[in-house]
This record gives structure tokens, C-alpha cells and sequence, in this order.
């Protein structure tokens, strides 16, 4: 089959590789109909994210047809349509057992990794480092599902991929970032970061009642998207004082909740902007943290900082006195996916939101590794791109 493999900082290629098989009973094969590039796999193309090796294949965001399934697979049969959640969960665990699914203790077989690392280990990620269990992703032809029975996502007659297939991560993980702000009627939220994620952050936060929305980037193209959700926008290259202008538009206050949806690879200006770059690039410092700086210092005292964008490291020079100071309450982490999934798909079939409004990109899996340069570039308007792995390449 062909997928899509990491070979090292900023190369990725197509390949043709071995199909996968049933290795474990509760197995199942899935062919891939359609998968997308998130901005996290940006930090496995950017080199940020440890313990890939060369040959990889990458993706985290995919759907498709099951094909083949384990001899103790009971819920699945071939030819259901599926999406599979990001984050790999057993079901049977103290952590699946209360709803927090990105916690799983049995999914990753690396997990002596993590736990070296952070302490202790998530559950197994697809297509997302050996740290983070080694699994091949889903920018591919065909996948392995481990634990088929409870991770896929049943699609319901007459919903198109396009619609459903940001169950697997993109939507839950808005959806969490805004349910964790603990939104009450009248407030307002500020998304730094008008990605994918950011988008739907901001429809989230208005379906879970936020009066206010307030969008924080710097491309047109994104604050346009932003808009047309029913945010107001702040490019912050336009602005002096981003946090000033925050209180400004805020009546003084601040804004009720913060959503950090970066991470990592913030984009920033001034003085902090330039160390955080020069850390990074001196390998002293995984993350470039402004984002996170501006997010704690701008948000109303009592208020939730939520951070679904991903960090890698320990931060520097964050203002955790500001933060106790206000009482500020953070809430972060890997999406528990499969918390979600249900609820969310019922809002698609209901028509109060059409996950594909997203997509600015449809290309093929050939058309992938030029696909990672003009997403992670911002070239041609790029916001999402989805990748149909049998479709032909686009001609030259």
C-alpha cells in the first residue's frame, strides 16, 4: 500500500509499504477514505517531537471502511464506515472506566517512555512517535485499529466523510477546550490561534453558550473564518498591546476564559517573542510559550486558562504569580475523544454544525508532502487539508 512516511526534519515522503494484518484478536483493518494533516503533525514535521524514526507513517486524523476484524471483535463488521478516535483507549482501565480516555494506562506498549519524561504515560496516539506507542498512522491506504471495539465511531447513513471525519480529533478537542472554560451564560472567551482547532474552539463556545467570542491571529484568511463563526477578530500585529487591548474590548475586565490553542510553535512579537525563538533554536527550550503568557495575563480574575494546544517540555518565564495572584484554574491535556463522540455527532446529524466548513484543501495522499509545506507556510489560504488516498495525484 502507499503511505505517507517521516524521514526527518521537514521530509516526509510516499512509500510503499507492507499492508497491515490482524495482529491482536480485538484487531481490526480499516481502508482508509479520507485522512487530514493536523497542525500537531506539524510538530513531528518541524522535528519538536522526539522518538520518531525514519520510515514512520505518520497521521492521526482518518476514517475509512473496515475491512477485516479480529476473531474477537463483537461490534464491528466488514464494510461498517468508521472514524477513529486520535487517542487509542482499552475500555476496561481505571481511566476508561471514568470517561478519561486519553489517560488510558494499557494502549501504550512504550510507555516506560513517557513516564521517564512526564512521570506517567497517556494512552497510545496513531501515527505519533514511539513515545507515544509506536502505532502507524492513518496517512495511509489501509490501518490497523487496536482495540477495534472501543475506539471507532459508527457513521450513521447519509453523512459524507467530509462531515464526519474531524470526530477523530479536531472537533472534540475544540469541543473540550470550550467545555472546559465551564462557560456561563453572558461570558466571553478569547481563542488565541484561528487553526483548525481555534475554529472550532469558537463554534463550540458559542454552542455551549458564550455571549462573546474573541479570535486572536494574524492571517486574513483565518480572522475571515473566525468571523464568519460569529467571532469578533483581533489581529495582533495590528495592536500595541495585545493584553491591554483585551481589557479595552472587555469593559476592563478581561475575558472570562482564555483558549491557548497553539502550543508550542507560538508566533509572537517583541522581546519575549525573540527569546523564546532563540531558546528554541539553541535546542535549550522545547516550546515557544508567548501565547501562554498573553492568555494568563489577559484573563479576568476567577477565570479557566484552557490549553489544548500542545506543549512538549518544561516552560519558561510563564507569569505564575499572575496566575495565583487571580485564581486562575487551568484545564488542559490530550482530548478524551471518545467522551465526545456520540454527543457531537448527534449536533452533525442535527444539522447545528457541518464540521467541513473547515476544509480549505482536498487533495491526494500523493499530493501529501508538498501538502505539509504550504500548511505548515500558510501558503495559498491553506487552513485544513483532507487527502483522499486513492485518489491520483494531481497532474504536475
Amino acid at each position: 500500500m502507499k503511505a505517507l512516511c517521516w524521514q526527518g526534519k521537514n521530509r516526509v515522503r510516499i512509500e510503499q509499504v507492507d499492508d497491515p494484518r490482524i495482529i491482536n484478536d480485538r484487531d481490526a483493518i480499516v481502508r482508509v477514505t479520507r485522512t487530514a494533516i493536523c497542525g500537531s503533525d506539524l510538530h513531528l514535521f518541524d522535528g519538536y517531537i522526539p522518538t520518531m524514526e525514519p520510515g514512520d507513517i505518520l497521521g492521526h486524523e482518518f476514517m475509512g471502511e473496515v475491512v477485516e476484524v479480529g476473531p474477537e471483535v463483537r461490534k464491528l463488521k466488514r464494510g461498517d464506515r468508521v472514524v477513529m478516535p486520535f487517542t487509542i483507549a482499552c475500555g476496561q482501565c481505571y481511566y476508561c472506566k471514568n470517561d478519561l480516555w486519553s489517560a488510558c494506562d494499557n494502549t501504550n506498549p512504550n510507555a516506560w517512555m513517557m513516564e521517564k519524561m512526564y512521570g506517567f504515560s497517556g494512552s497510545a496516539l496513531f501515527g505519533y512517535s514511539h513515545m507515544m506507542g509506536g502505532y502507524a498512522g492513518g496517512q495511509a491506504q489501509f490501518a490497523r485499529v487496536p482495540f477495534a471495539d472501543v475506539g471507532p465511531i459508527k457513521v450513521p447513513e447519509g453523512l459524507p466523510d467530509d462531515q464526519v471525519l474531524f470526530l477523530s480529533d479536531i472537533f472534540p478537542t475544540g469541543f473540550m477546550a470550550a467545555e472546559n472554560c465551564d462557560i456561563k451564560p453572558g461570558q466571553v472567551v478569547a481563542v488565541w490561534g484561528c487553526g483548525p482547532v481555534g475554529q472550532f474552539a469558537i463554534r463550540s463556545a458559542f454552542l455551549l453558550g458564550a455571549e462573546r467570542v474573541i479570535a486572536i491571529d494574524r492571517y486574513a484568511e483565518r480572522l475571515k473564518m473566525a468571523r464568519a463563526g460569529g467571532a469578533e477578530i483581533i489581529n495582533y500585529q495590528e495592536v500595541d498591546d495585545l493584553v491591554e487591548e483585551l481589557k479595552w474590548v472587555t469593559g476592563g475586565r478581561g475575558p472570562d476564559a482564555v483558549i491557548d490553542a497553539v502550543g508550542l510553535e507560538a508566533h509572537g512579537t517583541g522581546i519575549m517573542a525573540f527569546y523564546d525563538y532563540s531558546r528554541q533554536r539553541m535546542k535549550v527550550s522545547f516550546d515557544r510559550p508567548m501565547v501562554l503568557r498573553q492568555a494568563i495575563q489577559a484573563c479576568a480574575k476567577g477565570g479557566v486558562v484552557s490549553i489544548p494546544g500542545v506543549y512538549g517540555g518544561i516552560l519558561d518565564k510563564l507569569p505564575f504569580g499572575s496566575a495565583f495572584g487571580k485564581g486562575l484554574i487551568f484545564k488542559m491535556g490530550q482530548t478524551h475523544v471518545h467522551r465526545y463522540r456520540q454527543t457531537l455527532m448527534e449536533k452533525i446529524q442535527a444539522g447545528a454544525i457541518d464540521p467541513s466548513f473547515v476544509i480549505t484543501h482536498r487533495l491526494s495522499l500523493d499530493d501529501a508532502p508538498e501538502a505539509y509545506f504550504t500548511f505548515r507556510d500558510k501558503q495559498d489560504q491553506c487552513i485544513k487539508v483532507v487527502l483522499d488516498p486513492w485518489q491520483e495525484a494531481r497532474a504536475a
